[in-house]
């Protein structure tokens, strides 16, 4: 999904610039240089089904073709970062480092990756926004082979026995939301928490509407926020929001509990597993009829430590490449229910998996999280969902909430 990873805290940054240096002398756990490579270390946090046996196959088949074996260790997401800092300590990063793309900038400001033009590797062909997620200073650090992003899904019984469409605007979710708010049922729900969650799920709303996490006291930013909260202070959505995440907002909707959600594709295999569930998805509303969506690019990034063994960043660059070949990246986007991050390989996935058309279409015109703040992000962040909390627990209008946020 989209926030899995842990987000690295100024304290740790700090740890990993100042273990970087000592760890570029260590090798990756290797002498450093000389002799054949025959395996490659490679961390990453896919611990769940089905992602972590879909990657086994796919690392060890990128193995055999590099002709190395692949140690793999996989830690739950929260515990990743906290790894790193102990293997480069220990002077023993990994060969390859799977890590979330919002964390890739604030680790490539500590001098602990290799760009990968060193390795003769470069992200021409990809979607921009995903370009972007892994670039630091006019560098590439990493390459994503799949993305994901969000979008809204609707239950088709409900809507239809309404006779309501898909909404595509505000005003069509609005005047959606309330016929089928009925009885334990609401209209839409979203996951508003105080977490980076609930601001992944706003960034939606709030970019397509021309704010920016450079000003988030903006009226553009207030008018997003204004209608998250008149959804939940009409009722359309419920007040529990502010406690939801994306796995709660997910139940809901299959227990029937909501019409619509805002979610993402990793939700379609339980959703897939609920009898006479019928759903589909469409992009998220649009402020006025005609305007360009910006939705958040979630995902993961591979990249190349620097561990001062050159042969074994070498041989570590094949599997990066070979992670991001077409087939791959088609492989994964299917397995996964995510979106190949190659624009030229668009049009043959949806055609195989049509009922990712709108998350595809999203990716297009999507963008990284930190585009705009590069590793101030998370701070934004912070700032984003601790205005969401006050105006929807009605602690402040939306405005002076993003205003008190922006102002602490």
């Amino acid at each position: 999904m989209a926030q899995r990873g842990a987000v690295l805290g100024r304290t740790a940054l700090v740890a990993v610039a100042a273990l970087a240096l000592a760890a570029c002398g260590g090798g990756g756990g290797a002498a450093g240089g000389g002799g054949d490579v025959t395996s490659i270390r490679v961390l990453d946090y896919y611990n769940n089904e089905p992602d972590r046996s879909v990657y086994a196959r796919t690392l060890d088949a990128c193995g055999q073709q590099a002709g190395v074996t692949i140690e793999r260790e996989v830690v739950p997401g929260a515990s990743l970062i906290a790894r790193v800092l102990q293997q480069a300590s220990s002077r023993t990063l990994p060969d390859v480092m799977m890590i979330d793309n919002p964390d890739l900038q604030q680790i490539a400001a500590s001098g602990a990756l290799a760009p990968i033009s060193d390795f003769g590797l470069s992200v021409d062909g990809y979607a921009d926004g995903v370009a972007t997620a892994s670039t630091y200073e006019g560098q590439v650090y990493g390459m994503q082979p799949v993305t994901n992003t969000i979008g809204l899904f609707y239950n088709e019984d409900v809507l239809a026995q309404a006779g309501i469409t898909p909404p595509t605007t505000w005003d069509e979710l609005r005047t959606a939301a309330a016929p089928l708010t009925q009885g334990q049922r609401y209209g839409i729900a979203f996951a508003a928490n105080a977490t980076y969650e609930g601001t992944w799920q706003f960034l939606p709303f709030m970019w397509t509407n021309g704010g920016e996490e450079t000003d988030i006291a903006s009226p553009q930013v207030a008018e997003a926020l204004q209608l998250w909260t008149d959804l939940v202070q009409s009722g359309s959505a419920s007040r529990s929001v502010v406690n939801w995440t994306q796995a709660d907002v997910k139940d809901q909707f299959a227990a029937g509990n909501a019409a619509m959600m805002v979610n993402g594709p990793w939700q379609f295999p339980p959703l897939d597993k609920v009898e006479g569930l019928r759903y589909n998805v469409v992009r998220i509303p649009v402020p006025q009829s005609g305007d360009t969506q910006v939705a958040p690019l979630g995902g993961e990034t591979w990249t190349i430590p620097q561990t001062g063994d050159a042969a074994r960043q070498a041989k570590a660059a094949e599997i990066v490449a070979c992670l991001n070949s077409d087939e791959n990246q088609l492989a994964l986007a299917t397995e996964r229910s995510t979106v190949p991050t190659k624009t030229a390989l668009r049009e043959q996935f949806v055609a195989q998996v049509p009922k990712m058309a709108a998350f595809t279409e999203q990716v297009q015109t999507a963008r990284s999280r930190t585009q705009m703040l590069g590793e101030k992000w998370p701070e934004a962040a912070t700032r984003i969902y601790t205005a969401i909390q006050t105006a929807l627990t009605g602690g402040a209008s939306p405005q002076q909430a993003l205003q008190q946020a922006q102002n602490g």
